[in-house]
C-alpha cells in the first residue's frame, strides 16, 4: 500500500510536470501568435483558466481546445485590461521618478507614492484570478482584485514568497524558462488565491 502510495504521487507530480511544460508552451505559442503585443495578455488569461480548471478538480480537459476557446472568447476584454495595467504602471513610473529627484515640498509625496505603486504591484497578483474566477466588468477587476488583496495577506504573502522562489529557480536553471517559467508561476498565483477566494465565498454564505 506504501508503495502504491508513493507511486501514485509520484506519477500525480510527473502528470502535473507534463501538462504544466504544455501550458507553458501554449502560453508561449499563442504569445507570438498575437504578435506579442496583442498576444501576452489572452494567452496569460487562458493560462490561468486552465490552471484554475485544474486545481478545482475538474474532470480531464481538453487542454489545447480550452485554451484556444479562452484565448479567442477574452481577446478583447483581456488586451483592454492589459493596457489599464500598463498605462497604469507607467504612470506610476513617472511619478516616482519625477518625486525621487524633485526638490521642495512636493519630494514629501514620494514615500506615500511609493507606498501606492507597492499597493498597485500586490495588487497586480489578484487581477488574473479574480479575472478567471469572476464573472466581472473590467474596472470591477481591479477593484475586487485590490480589495482582496487588502482582506488576505496570507495569499498576497504566499504570492509573493512563491514568485521569488520561482525566480530562484528559473535564476539557478536557466533551462527551466521556456519549459516551466509563467505556467510554474500561475500555479502559485491561482494556487495562493484558491485560499482568499475561499474565505470570500464562507463571508458571502454566513451573510
Amino acid at each position: 500500500m506504501q508503495m502504491k502510495g508513493v507511486i501514485g504521487g509520484i506519477y500525480s507530480l510527473c502528470d502535473w510536470l507534463m501538462k504544466l511544460a504544455y501550458i507553458n508552451i501554449l502560453w508561449i505559442a499563442f504569445t507570438f501568435i498575437g504578435l506579442i503585443i496583442f498576444g501576452l495578455f489572452p494567452a496569460t488569461t487562458a493560462m490561468f483558466v486552465i490552471i484554475r480548471k485544474i486545481l478545482m478538480d475538474k474532470d480531464e480537459i481538453p487542454i489545447t481546445k480550452t485554451f484556444w476557446e479562452s484565448y479567442k472568447k477574452e481577446f478583447l476584454k483581456s488586451n483592454l485590461l492589459g493596457l489599464i495595467l500598463i498605462i497604469s504602471s507607467y504612470i506610476l513610473y513617472i511619478n516616482i521618478s519625477f518625486l525621487r529627484s524633485a526638490t521642495g515640498l512636493i519630494n514629501l509625496l514620494y514615500y506615500p507614492t511609493l507606498m501606492v505603486a507597492l499597493g498597485f504591484f500586490l495588487t497586480l497578483f489578484f487581477v488574473f484570478p479574480t479575472f478567471v474566477h469572476f464573472d466581472l466588468r473590467i474596472h470591477q477587476v481591479i477593484k475586487h482584485a485590490f480589495l482582496i488583496m487588502l482582506m488576505n495577506p496570507l495569499s498576497t504573502a504566499l504570492m509573493v514568497i512563491g514568485t521569488f522562489a520561482v525566480y530562484l529557480l528559473m535564476t539557478t536553471i536557466p533551462g527551466l524558462i521556456p519549459i516551466f517559467s509563467a505556467s510554474i508561476l500561475s500555479f502559485v498565483i491561482m494556487w495562493s488565491s484558491f485560499f482568499a477566494f475561499s474565505r470570500l465565498k464562507k463571508q458571502q454564505d454566513a451573510a
